[in-house]
């Protein structure tokens, strides 16, 4: 297995839900991390400061992932502080519900705007920049399978998402660059519980073979496998959901 001592990453949402879990499961591994943040710098702040305080070196960064300027700047602060990046994972997004039928055109614009331009900018940068032998890790949803109603735009969005990185692992050749998905079933975060009332999530969880939500733990469970010892995984969509679809 390759030691990631001395490896750099990027990981965009990293304040918060499966970005912060994410962020520590990769320090933990040895990875010197940037902790980006679109709206919570307080929160980026204070896991870089936690990590700091545990001998990681860390540097949060803010920024809009659908805007190029901003996120050539995060790939900027990341080699001015570290002298390069390996492994990008694309944690950013959101998730506004409502059925087909009833969605506002500006809201299922804001979903696109947000979901596919912030990746398609985000792995655009990352194809450009990455030293060779890193990871791209990309976000799905397992709503892809499940076809839940209430989800289209942000189903449609992530979607396109799962082809941007079919397509780039294979663009990618002879870069040793690996480019994958990880598609989570419902997992417990302030995303997923918004709106949600404790009869909702109790049926969720148990609609699961395992009879529970997923964590962001489970989650990064699968980053650290696809950023470090899986480099023979690539161009895949890893459904990580407890066997949920």
């Amino acid at each position: 297995m390759t030691s990631n001592t001395g490896r750099v990453a990027i990981v965009t949402g990293g304040s918060g839900g499966i970005g912060r879990a994410s962020v520590e499961r990769l320090a933990a591994d040895g990875f010197s991390v940037v902790v980006h943040y679109a709206g919570s710098k307080e929160r980026a702040e204070e896991t870089v400061n936690a990590l700091t305080r545990a001998g990681v070196r860390a540097v949060a960064a803010g920024g809009d992932v659908a805007d190029e300027e901003a996120m050539t700047e995060l790939f900027d602060i990341a080699e001015r502080e570290f002298g390069g990046v390996d492994v990008v994972v694309h944690t950013a997004g959101i998730m506004p519900l409502a059925p087909i039928a009833q969605m506002d055109l500006d809201t299922f614009d804001r979903v696109q705007r947000t979901n596919v331009r912030g990746t398609f900018v985000v792995d655009r940068l990352a194809a450009q920049r990455l030293r060779d032998g890193g990871a791209i890790i990309n976000f799905s949803t397992s709503v892809t399978r499940l076809q839940l109603p209430g989800y289209g735009a942000y189903a449609a969005s992530k979607g396109a998402v799962e082809s941007m990185t079919l397509i780039l692992a294979r663009e990618l050749r002879g870069r040793d660059i690996t480019v994958n998905a990880v598609a989570p079933g419902p997992t417990a975060t302030p995303l997923f519980l918004e709106g949600k009332s404790e009869e909702q999530v109790s049926r969720i969880a148990g609609a699961n073979p395992m009879e529970r939500l997923g964590t962001p733990e489970d989650i990064a469970e699968t980053v650290a496998f696809l950023a470090g010892p899986a480099r023979w995984v690539n161009g895949q969509v890893i459904y990580t959901n407890g066997g949920m679809a």
